[in-house]
Order: C-alpha cells, then structure tokens, then sequence
C-alpha cells in the first residue's frame, strides 16, 4: 500500500531548510495525528536521524538539513504519524536506571513498571544471593532493572515470545549481565529447572480485559503485542495460572503488576496460596499498581 509522507520533512528539490524549520513542521505535522507531545517527539526522532542530543538541536538551530538527512527523517516521521509506539521507531527505551532496546513485537517499558521494580528493590534482601524469576520478560525490563541495582541478584527471565526472547538477550549482552540473566524461553516458570532456586517471582503480566483493548490508544490496541496485554474477560486469566505455580516455587515471594481494580482480588488469589503479608504499592499516578506477598515467617 502506498504511504503519504508527511510535509513536516518534505522538500522541494534543491531548497534547503534549517533544522528549526524542520522541527516546528514535523511538530505541527504529529500534532495534527494527535500526539500528546508533537514538539519532544519532534526533537527524538530529529536527534535519531542526526545523531545528536535534544541540547544540540538548539545549537544547532540555523544549520541547513540535507536531502539525505530530510529523506532518513521522513519514514520515521510517518510511522509516528500512523501512531507507531515511537520507542520502537526510535529503538531503545529508558527504564529505572538502564536503557532497553525496543524491537516492534515487544511491550514497550512503562514507568508504571517502575513501581514493581521498587517494591522488590524494597522486599528482596541486598546482602545475600537472591534469585529472581521475571515472568513474561519482554524485552527483559523487570529482572534486568531488578539485575543493574543489586549486584548479588541473579534472574531466570522468561517469555514465550521468540522476539521477547531475542530482544531480552541482546539487552543482557548490552547491559553487561550474561553472568546473572538466564534468559529462557517458555510458559510462566516451567522452562526453570525444579532444581534451581527461587527467590522471588516478579511479574507483569498481561493484565488488560479483553473488551478494554480495542478502547486503547492507537499505539496500544494497534500496534503493541495482544501477547503481553490481554488478560481474558477479567484480566485476571495469567494470575490464576502464574500465582499457584509462584507461591508453590518461590522460597520468599510474589510480587506483580496489577490493572486498575484489580489489587484486591490478586491479593485473594495470593492468601488462597497460603502467602501472607500482602502489601500494595502505588504508581506515581495514585494508582494501586503492584501487590505482593510472602511466605509467612518471611522478613524484609
């Protein structure tokens, strides 16, 4: 199918046009697409084609673009506009304390995420060895967070993805962790061996109700895997599963991600298992985001 490229990067034969002239077109083009932030967008994808820092835009603000550089910039400019997630357009993603590379196919990272990682930053012991089980990895954001802060961690990251799998390796090889990730690919905990130890099950699963998805934003419902977001009718179908497998193989705990509405009944899912100390934790929205729990006798 033919694609209209936008105007924001167009240019006439032989005219040249300054990199401010670029910019405020290909913010007024992402924002008539209705992107919620047309100039920072403009400025990443800008700094992508050029290879420069957001600072080095405005320094270099009167420089003339070339057709070369307007011809790279325009492809990336309209898969925005077709509401792309721009950290697949742009291939990486920051998360907590680390940078992920972001491949088409795999969830993008959220900061809401974040919130789980600091809750087991804040429940796993830092002196000891502590092995971790990242359920549903993605592109490894959970347990490669959880793997950069605390030294003595070592993490099975699973997925049954092929593009999560091969996307969560290239981040361990980047990242410096191929001696504490193994990255295995399979469903929930089973491609763990039962010989090997379990600490901690971390997990954000997918947790979106099935008749929600379509009421997404583009970028989400369009684009992004149904893999990694679609819960079932209630959103709860991978916590039934994972969390009678966790608490059978985890020695300290569970900790997960949770929708809106959904921390009460995780948390009756985890006290079924026999797991005690439920704790919830909030985003930075206000939004109850994370529950966990513990074998009971367990401290932090």
């Amino acid at each position: 199918m033919k694609r209209t490229l936008p105007e924001a990067s167009g240019a006439a034969p032989g005219k040249l046009f300054k990199l401010v002239d670029i910019l405020t077109r290909t913010e007024t083009w992402l924002r008539k697409r209705e992107i919620d932030s047309p100039r920072l967008e403009a400025e990443l994808l800008l700094c992508k084609v050029l290879d420069m820092e957001r600072l080095q835009l405005y320094l270099a603000h009167d420089r003339p673009m070339s057709n070369e550089e307007l011809a790279d910039l325009r492809p990336l400019v309209a898969r925005r506009g077709e509401r792309e997630p721009l950290a697949w357009i742009l291939g990486n993603q920051p998360f907590h304390a680390i940078d992920l590379k972001v491949v088409p196919g795999v969830l993008v990272p959220r900061p809401d995420t974040e919130t789980l990682v600091d809750a087991a930053l804040e429940w796993m012991n830092a002196e000891e060895v502590t092995y971790v089980a990242d359920v549903g990895c993605g592109p490894g954001t959970v347990g490669l967070a959880v793997a950069a802060a605390r030294p003595n961690t070592r993490v099975y990251a699973t997925d049954i993805s092929d593009v999560a799998i091969e996307t969560t390796r290239t981040n361990v090889a980047a990242l410096g962790l191929s001696d504490r990730v193994a990255v295995l690919k399979g469903d929930l905990l089973k491609p763990i061996p039962n010989d090997r130890p379990i600490h901690w099950v971390l997990s954000n699963p997918p947790y979106i109700p099935t008749k929600d998805i379509a009421g997404l934003q583009p970028e989400v419902s369009e684009h992004e895997p149904r893999l990694a977001l679609d819960g079932g009718r209630d959103g709860l179908d991978i916590y039934r599963r994972l969390i009678p497998e966790a608490a059978s193989r985890a020695r300290d705990g569970v900790i997960v991600e949770v929708g809106i509405h959904q921390a009460a009944r995780v948390a009756d899912l985890l006290r079924r298992e026999g797991l005690a100390d439920i704790t919830t934790w909030d985003d930075l929205g206000g939004i109850t985001r994370v529950v966990g729990a513990r074998h009971t006798g367990k401290g932090t």
